[in-house]
């Protein structure tokens, strides 16, 4: 009497049985570069589909290109277009930022039940985000100064410090945008945050200003406006654009107090440095609760 065959067994020759990759294997394959290359690309591609970096860009070149062919010199486009890196690129950063992560939150999830590091994983939402928006400012501001040919020496510091403040606020409100997402679940309360902290940072923190300057005019405040000052990255963005330029109008009170007590090269280095601890405050907030978070 001969022993029953496994059916395994007996499909044996022409059924390939794939193996099982080890548990290990595969936390270390999906802590690699190219699991996080691959989020990344896949997050690049759904932001780059909702045409919105598009449209944010063409507009940038668009505007840039009409108020350089008004004005005719790349320091009077720069203190008109102050308003469009001041109030534009916070705003456009901050509600891109929102609508996308609830937009992807069913992809995150996914991704979160497989083998994936959240730390890895949020950084590469984090640069999926800010990367094109940033490339679309970019290109928008310098192309229209490059073949207009208006930049000089005498200008080519002033536009560098334009640009990289639309940069710095663009990575600083890509992480308030994160940090408002991944805590408040629901999108319309999402958003109605996200305009609020934006109204509060580019409308409400002068009125603030103003008031406490008008209130509290006998005392000296001067130097506590400049720790006032580090509380805004809007208002540290226009005082390192102004300190580079003549329009001295334009600082705002904490800005002039600045210049008066720093002078503009420390000044431009303090507020420099004011930018950067806002960009890496938000981010690691935002990384924080993305850890914590139970999806």
């Amino acid at each position: 009497m001969t022993a029953p065959v496994s059916p395994l067994a007996a499909a044996g020759d022409c059924v390939a049985i794939p193996s099982i990759t080890p548990l290990a294997a595969v936390r270390r394959s999906a802590a690699s570069p190219s699991v996080v290359g691959t989020v990344l690309r896949h997050e690049l591609r759904s932001v780059l589909r909702n045409r919105g970096v598009l449209v944010f860009g063409v507009g940038t070149l668009l505007l840039t290109d009409i108020v350089v062919r008004l004005t005719g010199s790349a320091p009077r486009a720069m203190s008109t277009l102050l308003n469009l890196v001041l109030l534009v690129v916070p705003l456009v950063t901050m509600m891109a930022g929102i609508i996308s992560w609830h937009a992807s939150r069913e992809f995150n999830e996914l991704l979160l039940a497989q083998p994936v590091k959240r730390t890895a994983l949020f950084s590469a939402l984090y640069l999926a985000l800010v990367l094109p928006l940033a490339g679309a400012f970019s290109l928008g501001m310098l192309l229209p100064l490059a073949w207009h040919r208006v930049v000089d020496p005498a200008s080519a510091m002033l536009v560098v410090t334009t640009v990289g403040s639309g940069l710095a606020l663009t990575f600083i409100f890509g992480g308030l945008a994160l940090l408002i997402g991944i805590r408040i679940e629901d999108r319309l309360r999402g958003v109605m945050t996200g305009l609020m902290a934006w109204l509060l940072l580019t409308v409400g923190y002068d009125a603030v200003v103003l008031i406490v300057a008008t209130t509290l005019a006998d005392y000296p405040l001067e130097r506590p406006m400049l720790g006032f000052m580090l509380l805004n990255p809007v208002d540290l963005a226009r005082s390192v654009i102004v300190l580079q330029s003549d329009a001295a109008a334009l600082m705002g009170y904490t800005g002039a107090v600045m210049s008066r007590f720093l002078g503009s090269t420390l000044g431009t280095i303090a507020a420099a440095g004011g930018l950067l601890a806002w960009i890496v405050v938000p981010v690691a907030l935002a990384r924080r609760s993305f850890d914590r978070r139970d999806f």
